[in-house]
């Protein structure tokens, strides 16, 4: 009898090594599933932190250039003989993702993209533009510099 009682108490020291092993397994595949977890947010948030620098990176060039898209459109307005330019520029700049804000006169002003510098008197009650001072722009859709504009009611 006393090989069947010790042979039960090797089991249960056996079953007990098992439990305890497979604890620790259960444990350990869950820190690594917590650190697979932890890295693929840290590479999501890096790659979204990576991309947001190279838009920043591109709205700061395309903004230092206005000023000589501005001197452009002078040019083209003063010369007739450039007038084929308008065309090709407009072309190239949408192709980068560049298109001016529609700013001519009679246009109806949207504070989101114009800026009103000053207001004419009239006897109605709409706000339109009656003149446009500099371009506006917009890049990827969103307003990269609004135009500043001249605003009467009609």
């Amino acid at each position: 009898m006393k090989k069947a009682s010790t042979k039960t108490n090797d089991e249960k020291a056996s079953s007990s090594t098992t439990d305890v092993q497979a604890a620790q397994i259960a444990e350990l595949t869950n820190d690594l599933q917590r650190t697979r977890a932890d890295f693929e947010n840290y590479r999501k948030q890096m790659d979204a932190q990576k991309a947001s620098a190279i838009n920043l990176a591109k709205l700061d060039t395309v903004a230092k250039v206005l000023p000589l898209l501005d001197d452009i459109d002078r040019a083209i307005s003063s010369t007739k003989e450039l007038a084929p330019l308008a065309k090709t520029l407009e072309k190239t700049l949408k192709e980068l993702g560049l298109e001016k804000i529609n700013s001519a006169p009679g246009t109806e002003f949207n504070p989101d993209f114009h800026d009103a510098i000053s207001m004419e008197d009239g006897d109605g009650e709409k706000e339109v533009i009656a003149e446009t001072l500099r371009p506006g722009y917009l890049y990827g859709g969103e307003v990269l510099r609004a135009a500043m504009v001249k605003v009467k009611a009609v």
